[in-house]
């Protein structure tokens, strides 16, 4: 029973070829799994991996080979260090397309984020991982992430991605990064449409698209066809305002409107905190492929599941999983062990048994061992 649900969820990353040519004296397949299990249980480095290993022998040895017992530390660093994230990739992406279908309208939140403690040397951190993260927002299910190495690489990442994940029917957004004529081509190709923000990175656009929303919210739309929203929200002495215009007019960008694939409206987000006397006022200009069927409420909830992605995810990563706070640096080992945080994430999300937050659903899975396999078999 054990086995058989263990085989059913990890066949796919047990197809990732082992680059060992010699000194195979633990299969690659039974490190894989410890090393998935062990991180579920909140294991944060391979010592901790390698212990958990030792601590669930006699459990472990029910369903896997082991005949040579549980790698050192310094095994599993020096395999998942040689690994070749390509094929971690590769086989996330296929175990992903079988949970998850797109399409239909669902909102597909793009977004970076750094490694913080991957670099070599405190001086010099230009070769720190960056990882291009691509969440369904109604459910928070990861269903890719890609890694680059080096700060300004990830827009290859971010094609790349885009060539790997079946976004048809989807709606996609994405920060200013995302905000480039490649990848919007590439979300029409892939039959998607895309709500991105514009920011100093793209001056021409983002400076006219600017002056001209602020011009028409200055004279309310005079004879502009558009639509608004406004969310009112507040706590502990806070009240935020956020108000939403579309407008459909995309003529009056001139030539530039022509240089950006399906361009058909423009939005400007307005969100005003006040805090006690103290108020604060800040824009958002996008761009968007959506028409007049994204009113500006339906606008405002692409935004806002955007934002929330992006927020929770983070926040996940580095309170949960201590991602920031990681040091592996050696070969791929820093990449893959991330690679292996966010395999458990879709899993812990899915599980309603327990009203824990993640951190304690881990540890949870670290005491109980049918917890553990219960939640990975979701």
């Amino acid at each position: 029973m054990e086995a058989q649900a263990t085989v059913k969820i990890l066949r796919h990353m047990w197809q990732i070829p082992d680059i060992r040519r010699h000194n195979r004296l633990h299969k690659l397949s039974d490190m894989i799994t410890i090393a998935i299990f062990a991180v579920i249980a909140r294991a944060e480095g391979w010592v901790d991996v390698a212990e958990y290993g030792r601590r669930k022998l006699d459990w472990l040895k029910t369903f896997l080979d082991l005949r040579n017992g549980i790698p050192s530390h310094d095994i599993f660093g020096r395999v998942f260090a040689r690994l070749k994230p390509e094929e971690f990739e590769r086989c996330f992406m296929a175990w992903m397309s079988t949970l998850v279908e797109l399409g239909g309208g669902k909102l597909v939140a793009i977004d970076g984020k750094s490694l913080r403690q991957n670099f070599d040397h405190s001086c010099d951190k230009s070769g720190m991982a960056h990882i291009v993260n691509a969440v369904v927002a109604a459910n928070r299910f990861l269903v890719a992430f890609l890694m680059t190495k080096g700060k300004g690489q990830e827009l290859n990442a971010i094609e790349r991605l885009l060539k790997l994940v079946d976004l048809r029917g989807a709606v996609v957004t994405f920060d200013a990064l995302g905000c480039n004529k490649t990848v919007v081509e590439l979300f029409l190709e892939g039959d998607a449409d895309y709500v991105l923000q514009t920011k100093e990175n793209q001056p021409t656009l983002y400076g006219k698209a600017k002056n001209l929303m602020d011009e028409m919210i200055l004279e309310k739309f005079a004879g502009i066809e558009h639509d608004s929203h406004v969310d009112v929200n507040g706590g502990h002495g806070r009240i935020e305002t956020r108000r939403v215009w579309v407008c459909w007019n995309v003529r009056d960008l001139g030539p530039i409107a022509q240089q950006w694939p399906g361009l058909k409206s423009r939005v400007v987000v307005e969100s005003i905190r006040q805090v006690g006397a103290h108020k604060s006022v800040e824009r958002h200009y996008d761009i968007s492929s959506l028409g007049r069927r994204a009113r500006a409420k339906r606008m405002a909830e692409y935004l806002r599941g955007h934002w929330a992605v992006e927020n929770n995810l983070h926040g996940q990563l580095d309170i949960s999983c201590n991602e920031d706070r990681r040091r592996i640096r050696k070969g791929h080992g820093a990449e893959n062990f991330s690679r292996l945080c966010r395999i458990p994430l879709n899993h812990l999300k899915n599980q309603t048994t327990l009203e824990f937050g993640i951190a304690g659903q881990r540890e949870c899975c670290g005491w109980d061992d049918q917890y553990l396999l219960k939640v990975i078999g979701q």
